[in-house]
């Protein structure tokens, strides 16, 4: 599994971290034009200083460039470059630069190391960790790819205090999940200390992003490639919000607000199957409350989309199995299941409505 390293400046630490995971000083540093202007001078002043050969590469700061064309693009440079399978990758970014860095590692020279360099909550606690690298397809997010791990995790919370607010609550959705699904203490962590945590404070930071990037690393060693059930855990509330972002043609609500909607939909239905009680349903949302949206924008428009309409986008998501959709739901807080079995539309739908009236 992947070494994770959590402090500030991680970067500082990075000739140390390399020569320990013997990665040779010669690196493509993927950057997207937003953190290249964030952070591209202290990186590459840090690389020089400690001896690195490195190449730079700047994609736009937008979901469109996890694409074929990109890649393409950035192949050519790398081969412009004179950049070989000696080499490794640094992908500095959110989501997307992550993941179209990891496809580019994993398929270039057959496969070259990967580090990831995540700068948003996000990226932090999820995308940055596991290994499932991608870009899109016209007909779906995140089809074609990889499993491809990153030789390492470099994490640096101080990156997140250059977000806006709308992005630390959109990586916020994750790390509640991450309390949802494994860790009832962590949901009461979370609880206590929203408010810092999203004002980016130590240590409520370093500790949230710390358990969270812990608990998908535990999930992912146990079941890297999806073969046992537990790794599908980790999209709790995703069945949902993959109909909702598709809804919104993948431009107006961030994935983690359609998470957060998501994950009230996902307790209601758990509520309504049994499997976590009605004061457990109430706590759950309690924390989900606490999310902010943009001007309540995310919410209306949840409230305005018929349930019929929600359920039919979810039902075009092209990452069913064999043409059924999989919930991740809950047996009490603190721990998700992979619920396998048909449900009746009928339930769903309600569970839906519940969560309209919830928001």
């Amino acid at each position: 599994m992947s070494e994770i390293i959590v402090g500030t400046p991680v970067i500082e630490d990075i000739k140390r971290l390399f020569e320990k995971h013997n990665l040779r000083k010669k690196t493509v540093v993927l950057f997207d034009e937003n953190t290249k202007a964030l952070f591209g001078k202290q990186i590459s002043q840090t690389l020089q200083k400690q001896g690195f050969t490195f190449v730079e590469t700047v994609v736009p700061a937008k979901e469109t460039s996890k694409s074929l064309r990109t890649a393409w693009k950035l192949y050519g440079e790398l081969i412009d470059a004179e950049v070989d399978r000696s080499w490794n990758l640094l992908a500095v970014g959110g989501g997307v630069v992550g993941d179209l860095g990891g496809y580019i590692a994993a398929s270039f020279y057959r496969g070259i190391p990967v580090i990831q360099l995540p700068t948003t909550l996000l990226a932090m606690t999820d995308s940055s960790i596991g290994g499932k690298v991608a870009i899109n397809h016209p007909q779906g997010k995140n089809l074609i790819g990889f499993f491809h791990l990153p030789e390492l995790v470099m994490i640096d919370p101080s990156y997140l205090a250059s977000l806006p607010p709308r992005e630390v609550y959109a990586g916020m959705a994750e790390v509640i999940k991450y309390g949802f699904i494994a860790d009832r203490d962590f949901l009461t962590y979370i609880t206590r200390h929203f408010k810092e945590i999203v004002a980016i404070q130590e240590p409520y930071i370093s500790e949230a992003v710390r358990t969270s990037a812990g608990i998908k690393a535990d999930v992912v060693e146990k079941d890297f490639k999806e073969q046992s059930g537990l790794r599908a855990t980790l999209n709790f509330g995703h069945t949902f919000a993959h109909g909702l972002e598709k809804l919104a043609d993948y431009r107006y609500i961030k994935h983690g607000e359609a998470v957060a909607l998501g994950m009230v939909c996902a307790l209601h239905l758990s509520e309504k199957l049994g499997t976590i009680t009605h004061s457990e349903l109430d706590e759950g949302l309690a924390v989900l409350r606490k999310f902010r949206f943009r001007s309540g924008l995310v919410q209306k428009r949840f409230r305005d989309i018929p349930a019929e309409t929600i359920l039919e986008s979810m039902h075009s998501d092209k990452k069913k199995v064999d043409k059924q959709l999989r919930f991740v739901l809950l047996q009490g807080l603190g721990k998700a299941y992979l619920h396998d079995e048909p449900l009746d539309d009928s339930i769903v739908l309600e569970a839906i409505e519940e969560a309209k009236k919830s928001c």
